[in-house]
């Protein structure tokens, strides 16, 4: 029998024990302020624009060479046939530079070869800084029980503040 009460002794001393251990609750505190802790970074960003410059184009069309060859060959035969002497050589020249002229016009249908001034669209880009702000977390201050406490939170908590309190024994 005394081993019966010793057995009912030690249960309810060993129970109490375990009520003295799940003292853990919520409960909530009044927030008396919340500062946003912001974060400044950096995202680089691309500026672009785009410029017409002035730029010599090429022609389209080669030159043909072939009528001023023939051109010339026949205009110094022809140049050959007048006069006679000296005067033969430069009939014979101005028959050769005339012919080449008049094949050259001919063959190329008078066209201008001329490289022709144009625009060209460039486009320039330039990496400029843009600066953002970030809120990082909450510094919250709080009361409970009299005491004012501080802490870092992911969220703004609003007027209250949820807690887990758990309360353990001092050694």
């Amino acid at each position: 029998m005394i081993i019966r009460h010793t057995a009912i002794a030690t249960f309810f001393v060993l129970g109490s024990l375990s009520v003295a251990h799940a003292a853990d609750f919520d409960d909530s505190g009044r927030v008396l302020s919340v500062a946003p802790q912001v974060e400044q970074f950096n995202q680089p960003r691309q500026e672009c624009h785009t410029e017409y410059v002035q730029v010599q184009r090429a022609p389209q069309q080669q030159r043909s060479v072939g009528g001023s060859i023939i051109g010339g060959i026949a205009g110094g035969l022809l140049g050959n046939q007048v006069g006679g002497g000296n005067g033969r050589t430069a009939a014979t020249a101005a028959g050769a530079i005339a012919g080449a002229i008049a094949g050259d016009r001919i063959d190329n249908n008078g066209q201008q070869f001329q490289q022709a001034p144009g625009e060209e669209a460039v486009q320039r880009c330039r990496t400029v800084d843009h600066w953002e702000n970030r809120t990082n977390g909450y510094n919250v201050t709080y009361e409970y029980h009299g005491r004012t406490f501080n802490s870092v939170l992911p969220y703004d908590p609003g007027q209250r503040v949820r807690l887990h309190v758990a309360v353990t024994p001092r050694p």
